[in-house]
């Protein structure tokens, strides 16, 4: 899955490249790291791509450049608000956007503030992520912002690699050094030097009363840039803005806990998960458990531990109150990492996912969430096995069917309690991901001629 560049022209005759990927509610993403931004660059990081896929899940994601950044017209160099707004209006009214929900993220906040204000009947959410309404407010560090103004004018190249790690909170090494080629691919030093001198000048703080959508600030508590304060009189300068703290120092929000913002977000918003035939909507990109025929998927099986034992031990009421744990456990992992409950199998669920490393990354979280409840409730512990495999499954009606669906069967049958198993393509496909997996050789499973390796991912606390 790669995005489709398309082109909008400004009213003042600037071309904006965009990509909108996805259904259901409409979310526009101004340039998150304004002002650099490169919407073809930003998906060879796996961690913003990983970030998109799961937006595009549940949501209609539209991102652009901004002028002069990226794919868009280069030789662009106004640096204002209402330039930043030209770019936004483009792109929506180039898409017929009606309403929509807008986030924007650290300075992009500022001209989604001053978009949401212009057009209170376009905007039906504004989100506002590490953002600001003026540069002066709640300066956590006046003596980093002075230092990477002086730095900026030195050395470009040390300027982005200070950035990427100090600011939007990646570590240092491959990975900070990643982010600040996609820097210095975005933007030249001399339009990143006038840039951010402007970015000193631009104040929204009058704009703030006339903001009309739902708001929802959301802020990360040890962020190096704005502190807590700024952050409150953020929310508390909009009317019946909404403010969430969540852990963490990055301005990435797809570094750290995204599981808790991705939540947040789509609980801000009331999203919901689209239905097949959705009206308008030209790209199909999500997973809403109603696979194409032919498309891939990653397919993933739960399966509760001895159920019949335990009802014969507890009686039909217990017992199902154990169900309902292990449904409650489930749904929230589902929701956090995109999956898609296709259906019940009596003593589990049968999952679906658009992408691999969500589907690994939502069976670690499911056996910790049991890891959890059985420390709390060790006379009435849950004891489940999971069960993954990728390929190309055969849809009709709600459910999935083919070879793909039932090896992730036999996987799932072949763990043990507390134990998530997966096949070699598994493994491969979610390689460099940063999961440990060890191999537990090869098992014949029933249905299947040829012996399957099988690999085990090492999921538990103590990294054993």
């Amino acid at each position: 899955m790669e995005p489709r560049i398309q082109y909008a022209t400004t009213t003042d005759g600037v071309s904006i490249a965009f990509w909108s990927m996805g259904e259901g509610v409409p979310i526009v993403n101004p340039p998150p790291a304004a002002p650099w931004s490169h919407v073809e660059r930003e998906w060879q990081i796996p961690e913003w791509r990983h970030w998109y896929e799961h937006l595009i899940e549940h949501a209609r994601i539209v991102r652009y450049d901004g002028r002069g950044s990226g794919l868009s017209e280069r030789g662009a160099t106004e640096t204002t608000i209402d330039a930043a707004v030209l770019d936004l209006e483009a792109v929506v009214d180039h898409l017929g956007l009606e309403r929509f929900a807008l986030f924007g993220v650290f300075s992009a906040g500022l001209p989604a503030i001053a978009y949401a204000a212009k057009h209170p009947d376009r905007v039906s959410h504004l989100i506002l992520w590490c953002s600001f309404a003026s540069p002066s407010d709640g300066k956590r560090s006046p003596q980093l912002g002075e230092a990477l103004a002086n730095l900026i004018n030195l050395d470009y190249g040390l300027f982005t690699e200070t950035l990427a790690h100090s600011v939007f909170g990646w570590e240092q090494g491959e990975a900070a050094h990643r982010i600040a080629l996609y820097m210095q691919d975005a933007l030249s030093a001399e339009a990143a030097r006038a840039c951010w001198a402007a970015n000193e000048q631009m104040d929204v703080s009058d704009l703030l009363p006339l903001v009309q959508a739902p708001t929802l600030v959301l802020h990360r508590r040890d962020f190096p840039m704005i502190d807590l304060d700024g952050a409150r009189r953020l929310a508390a300068g909009i009317p019946r803005a909404r403010l969430k703290i969540l852990e963490g120092a990055s301005l990435s929000p797809y570094l750290g806990d995204t599981e808790t913002a991705l939540k947040t977000i789509f609980e801000f918003i009331g999203s919901e998960a689209p239905k097949t035939g959705a009206a308008n909507r030209p790209h199909r990109h999500k997973d809403d458990g109603r696979a194409d025929a032919g498309g891939f998927r990653t397919i993933m099986f739960t399966d509760m531990e001895g159920s019949t034992a335990v009802t014969q031990r507890l009686g039909d009421a217990a017992a199902q109150e154990l169900v309902r744990v292990h449904n409650s456990i489930v749904a929230d992992a589902l929701a956090g990492f995109a999956g898609k409950q296709v259906k019940h199998t009596g003593d589990g669920i049968m999952a679906s996912f658009l992408t691999t490393s969500a589907a690994v990354e939502c069976a670690i979280a499911i056996q910790q969430g049991f890891a959890e409840y059985n420390d709390a409730n060790p006379a009435a512990a849950v004891k489940v096995r999971i069960g993954i495999n990728a390929g190309e499954p055969v849809e009709e009606g709600d459910d999935l069917f083919g070879t793909a669906v039932q090896l992730a069967r036999r996987v799932c049958d072949s763990a043990d309690p507390g134990e998530i198993l997966t096949s070699d393509v598994v493994r491969q496909l979610v390689a460099g991901k940063g999961f440990l997996f060890s191999d537990e050789g090869e098992a014949v499973l029933r249905g299947f001629e040829d012996p399957v390796r099988l690999y085990e991912v090492r999921w538990h606390r103590d990294g054993g």
